[in-house]
């Protein structure tokens, strides 16, 4: 049996995307205030406006009134916590764990396979989606696939496999996702938060246009003058058209949330 004070227990987030911030805010707002994200040097994330990895460029982001800062080491961390923020450090290899020895880890990098997380970081290992198996080299995962099972907390086996396919809003799936046409430098005038048209140009990699498949608002879009590979997703069209979803957590960020804060009270707070 393991009880601890909520305020003593201390959780490592992989990644500051845009779900791992989801993870991050629930966490926040339940009163769990020593969180501290890592993240890579150089991240791409495309919902840009709800993700904590943009701190690395722009220092502090608040997300729905949580407040996220960057750090450049773990000794940063206390001071962070005691403003009330959460630490973000550039940690790709995961040193702060090893030296903080937090209570909880989670993997929310969305990598659809495991880059290296094992039962021995923490008293409790959460992973997020495919690439992890509950009781081999995580404790617990989280089912991140839209549908029924979305935000299932899996003690034992593995989450439903990487379809390849984003998930369906107003009945697109595939069309409302913008991919580089080609490698080079991704440039564009528009905003996350424009409304676009079908067929409209959101910008350009090299010479090649981005042309949208769908109507609706740009929800989120990777960072001006970024270098791309072919293929790459590096834009998000939202059918919906509404402009206070590109600022605001997802459904499936909030449940992917709601589910790992159920997932660390199942192990401390029997």
């Amino acid at each position: 049996m393991k009880t601890i004070n909520i305020s003593e227990l201390t959780i490592a987030i992989k990644g500051a995307g845009e779900m791992a911030t989801g993870i991050a805010c629930r966490l926040f707002q339940s009163n769990f205030k020593y969180i501290f994200m890592m993240e890579i040097e150089n991240p791409m994330a495309v919902r840009r406006r709800v993700s904590f990895c943009e701190v690395i460029q722009e220092r502090t982001v608040v997300v729905e009134g949580v407040k996220a800062k960057k750090v450049l080491q773990p000794n940063d961390f206390q001071t962070a916590w005691g403003m009330d923020q959460i630490p973000v450090i550039v940690d790709p290899d995961w040193k702060s764990v090893k030296l903080i020895k937090p209570h909880v880890v989670i993997d929310a990098i969305i990598a659809k396979k495991n880059l290296g997380t094992n039962l021995s970081e923490a008293s409790l290992v959460i992973g997020l989606g495919p690439g992890f198996e509950a009781g081999k080299d995580v404790h617990m995962v989280i089912e991140t696939n839209r549908g029924h099972n979305l935000g299932r907390v899996i003690l034992k086996g593995c989450p439903e496999p990487n379809t390849g396919v984003p998930g369906n809003i107003s009945g697109y799936t595939k069309e409302r996702v913008l991919r580089a046409p080609c490698s080079g430098i991704f440039k564009t005038s528009l905003a996350i938060g424009t409304l676009v048209k079908k067929n409209d140009v959101i910008g350009y990699v090299d010479d090649k246009p981005v042309i949208t498949q769908i109507d609706g608002v740009i929800r989120g879009q990777i960072r001006n003058n970024t270098r791309v590979k072919k293929q790459l997703k590096i834009g998000d069209i939202d059918p919906r058209g509404n402009i206070e979803y590109c600022t605001t957590i997802s459904e499936k960020a909030r449940a992917i949330g709601g589910s790992v804060l159920e997932a660390i009270l199942r192990e401390y707070n029997r």
